[in-house]
Parts: C-alpha cells; structure tokens; sequence
C-alpha cells in the first residue's frame, strides 16, 4: 500500500469521462499540449510541406449512424518511390499458418529519407490561423503554409514551462522519435525550429477528431466497429515496437481521425526508445500495465496490455479497471479481476484474456510470436492486413469535413496573443534543446 500511495502522489487527478496521462517527472502535468487534440493530416498518405500527392481506397462495410459514409470511392494509396511514399508491405497471413510467416514489414525509408533532405522550415513559412488545443506548457495551432497553401498543425511549447515541468527530456524524446517514424497510422512531423522563447513541431493536421468523442456518443462500438480500429493500432504499434519505441499512452482520446476515418496516433510526449527495459512511471492511470504499478521494469509488453483495454473499453463504453481512488483503482489492476458484459463475442474475450494477463510469459504480444499473435488470433480472422495498412477497409465513421483547414471537429478555445517569433534576446533554455 505505501508504494500505491507513493504512486498516487504523482498521479494528475482522473474523471471517468476523459484519461488524464500521470508521469513520475511532473507531478501534475502530462508531457503533451494537449489531452489529445493534436494533429493530423487530411491526406492518409505522408505529404512533406512542400510534396504532396493523394489517396486511398476503402473497402464496403456498413457505417453507422454517427457520421456521414462517403459519398464515393477515394483512389488507392500511390506507392511511386518518386514520391518519397513508402513501398508495399510483404504479405500478412491472418490465421492457421505457423508465426514464424506472420511477418508484417513497413517500408519507411523513402519519406525519412525525404525528411532528412528538406530545407529547414521556419515560423514566416506559417499563416496561423487558430488554436486547436491548450496544454500545460503550450498551443497546438492550425497553420496553412505560404510555400503550399496545404494545412498542418504547430506544437508550440514554451521551453520555460518545459524546463518548469521537468518535461526536456519528454520534448526531446517527442521530436528524436518522430522524426525517424513514418506510418500510416500514426501523426508525422515534417519539421521542427525554435527561437528564444518556443519550441514549435510541424506536424500533419488531422480534421477528424477524437476516437474518445465518437465512443462517448455511441456509447460502445459495435464488435466489427471495434475490430477495425484495433486493427490498424496493432499496425501501428508493431511498427513502433519494430523501432524499439514504447508509446506508453494508448488511450481513445491519443486516437485522432483523418477525413477517411481512419486512425492516427497522436501526442508522443511519454513515448521512449526503449531497446529493453524502462522504469518511468507515466502513462493513463485506467491504462497502466501491472509491471508499470509495481515499479518493475518493463518494456513492449506494457502496449500489449494498453491494446487489451483499449479494445474492451470500445466493446463495452468503459474500462475494465475503474475507479475515482487511485489507490483502489491499481489495486483492482493487481488483482486483475474483470467482470465481462455478456454481450461480448466469445473470440473478443478469449483475445482479451491473453493481453490482460499479468503474466508475462503468456501475455500476447510479448510472445515469440510478437505482434503476429495478436494479428493471427481468431478474433481478427476476418482481417486482411495486407488491405488495413494499404488503407484499402472502408471505415465505419466517416467524418464530415467541409472543405481543406476545417477544424470543426475541435473546441474553439480563446486566441490570445503569445511571443512567436522572438529572436535576438537572451535565451537560457536554448542549450537544452540543441535538435530543434
């Protein structure tokens, strides 16, 4: 019980209508600007400031009422190495083939090749246009570019507030990792800079949302609903894991949707590279993996078990684990008791049950099979992986965007006016950040 307490002690107080993040560095604030609001593109494919091309082809699955389906069919992604987009994936078994030949490899070189190339980006490069998110220690601003016209979202952070907060080395981390990952399913950074007072990320605008907001209006998502968007997280946590990259804060509101509905992983901030092990306590408090509460070390295993109540809280409305005291609420993850909504598929349980397993040695995932576990489990039989990162399954919710740089799918909050911009002035912080 001391080191639940100690634990709580660190912990950002938590509703059950939102995740609040909690990390061992900063008492009472998350690494991010925003609880999740944070940016995506409207294209699926990666497009640099000054490149772009378009794309993609959903497959027929009957939307709901939520959102609006498309209208017509959208054009499959372009793979022209020409266009710096990465090529095909090998191809992914779904079921009764032995894991060795469940191999999935995303070929990203070409667009982190791209991006080394690019010319350095800077503010005057930006017409800002609005806020879309607050956050401790920073703004998230839709930005259209002077060189494209296209629309991309800026983080700025306050290096004041970031040495304040004890998050440089989240910020660090944030900017090194992804830069040196390009997915379909996750936001892209094209470019970073700073000047004397701000830190500023160029990345992908995302108009869609959050995944949190459509579930909260569903109430809980339909099993075939629920099986989509697991799918293409498991993607894009395989390849993050491919990378040595733990993401640490899986959670419905980290999920942004693009005009297609499809998935994009946002807000980096308690990401790490991690080649084996790690201590940090961070993450969502309803989220945290057993090991994590225990103050073990951990690793990739800690995803697995995110992926486990991510997909059970989209199936059932809630958490497996819940509880308004923190104590309690990490004592129920220990004891790993769940009480199961009868209306689950029988194969969606069994599934659960492998990833919510404190054990280890038996959690999928962490397996010799990896992430080929997860893809090659019966519950995803009905899954072409091959065609969900090709972006080629048609989403079940469809956003309704009205037109480029609509931002209606986020809370307007008060414009004030902030030091963007400032050079030629005393800088203690700059040393801090010499990447950006």
């Amino acid at each position: 019980m001391t080191f639940l307490n100690k634990i709580i002690d660190k912990a950002k107080s938590h509703q059950h209508s939102n995740h609040s993040s909690v990390s061992s560095t900063a008492s009472t604030q998350q690494p991010s600007t925003t609880s999740s609001k944070e940016l995506h593109n409207t294209q699926p494919n990666h497009q640099l400031p000054s490149d772009h091309s378009n794309n993609q082809l959903p497959e027929d699955q009957k939307p709901q009422p939520e959102m609006t389906p498309s209208s017509s069919e959208a054009t499959r992604m372009s793979l022209d190495n020409s266009t710096g987009t990465p090529e095909k994936p090998r191809t992914v078994h779904t079921r009764n083939v032995p894991s060795s030949t469940y191999t999935h490899v995303y070929n990203d070189k070409n667009i982190i090749q791209q991006r080394q190339n690019r010319p350095k980006l800077k503010l005057a490069d930006f017409h800002v246009l609005r806020t879309l998110g607050t956050g401790s220690f920073g703004r998230v601003h839709l930005v259209q570019s002077r060189v494209n016209a296209r629309y991309y979202a800026i983080k700025v952070l306050k290096k004041s507030e970031v040495v304040r907060l004890k998050q440089v080395a989240h910020s660090n981390n944030e900017k090194h990792i992804l830069e040196s990952v390009a997915h379909p399913f996750l936001v892209n950074m094209w470019g970073t800079f700073q000047d004397d007072v701000n830190l500023y990320m160029v990345m992908d605008y995302v108009p869609g949302g959050e995944l949190f907001s459509i579930l909260r209006r569903s109430q809980r998502f339909p099993d075939h609903v629920a099986k989509f968007y697991a799918a293409e997280v498991v993607l894009a946590i395989e390849y993050l894991h491919s990378k040595d990259v733990i993401y640490r804060d899986l959670k419905p509101e980290n999920l942004l949707l693009d005009a297609s509905g499809h998935i994009r992983i946002t807000d980096f901030g308690f990401a790490k590279h991690v080649p084996d092990i790690t201590w940090t306590l961070c993450g969502t408090p309803d989220y945290l993996a057993p090991e994590i509460i225990q103050s073990k070390g951990y690793g990739k295993a800690a995803d697995w078990w995110s992926l486990g109540i991510l997909i059970f809280e989209m199936l059932a409305g809630y958490p497996p684990f819940y509880d308004e005291d923190h104590v309690k609420l990490y004592e129920k993850i220990l004891h790993g008791r769940i009480r199961w909504p009868q209306y689950f598929d029988p194969d969606a349980r069994d599934l659960l049950k492998r990833l919510l397993t404190s054990d280890l040695s038996k959690r999928y995932g962490n397996l010799k099979g990896g992430a080929d576990d997860v893809k090659g489990h019966r519950w995803f039989h009905s899954v072409d992986f091959n065609k969900v990162v090709a972006r080629q399954m048609r989403a079940p919710y469809i956003p309704q965007i009205r037109g480029d740089g609509d931002a209606s799918h986020f809370d307007r909050y008060p414009e004030t006016q902030e030091q963007y911009g400032v050079t030629n002035t005393s800088d203690p912080y700059g040393h801090l950040f010499p990447d950006f």
